[in-house]
């Protein structure tokens, strides 16, 4: 399997889309666990960084800075 390149801040796209209905995460926090916060409605979420791996579709925004 490739090995995904995300990193702090950028804006993801996941397999499945949150609850409210909008499929756009940012990365808040890296390490060993992984948070996202949606783009909708603001709920975080914290995952170990090989599940968030597999559950990530793509990398929608890289964060310039």
């Amino acid at each position: 399997m490739e090995e995904k390149e995300f990193a702090l801040k950028d804006i993801v796209e996941m397999k499945k889309p949150h609850p409210c209905g909008v499929n756009k995460w940012r990365i808040i926090r890296l390490g060993m666990d992984i948070r996202i916060k949606c783009e909708g409605c603001g709920h975080s979420v914290m995952l170990p960084r090989r599940e968030f791996a597999k559950k990530m579709k793509k990398v929608l925004q890289k964060h310039e800075g």
